[in-house]
């Protein structure tokens, strides 16, 4: 009986050395999702573009809207590993197909934030 409590007992503490020895530290990536739009990119667009133009530009938006022609939206998340979520939104307008304006929610990267 006492052999089996022994054996328990040291089973027990390789599992938790073993356990604690595989993993140090967990690796974390940064993970991006979305459209990246700069502000180089909105720059280039110019009143009266059509849509395949502000696609050329921007490229076409993740999430499309089915429910109206007027707008699109861009949007893009950015985590660096172990830090804070950046969002951004670009919502583009657009008046009988063709750019009107665009209408940025939150910050306008300068450059590509992983960069």
């Amino acid at each position: 009986m006492q052999n089996k409590l022994i054996s328990l007992f040291l089973a027990i503490i390789m599992a938790n050395l073993l356990g604690a020895c595989a993993f140090p530290g967990v690796y974390k990536i940064n993970v991006q999702q979305g459209n990246i739009v700069t502000q180089e990119m909105l720059d280039k667009l110019k009143p009266g573009m059509t849509k395949r133009q502000v696609h050329f530009v921007l490229g076409k938006p993740v999430v499309e809207n089915v429910f109206s022609n007027a707008y699109e939206s861009y949007l893009y998340t950015y985590q660096p590993a172990n830090e804070e979520t950046k969002q951004q939104t670009v919502i583009i307008h657009y008046q009988n197909e063709l750019f009107a304006r665009y209408q940025p929610d939150g910050e306008v990267f300068e450059e590509h934030p992983a960069y």
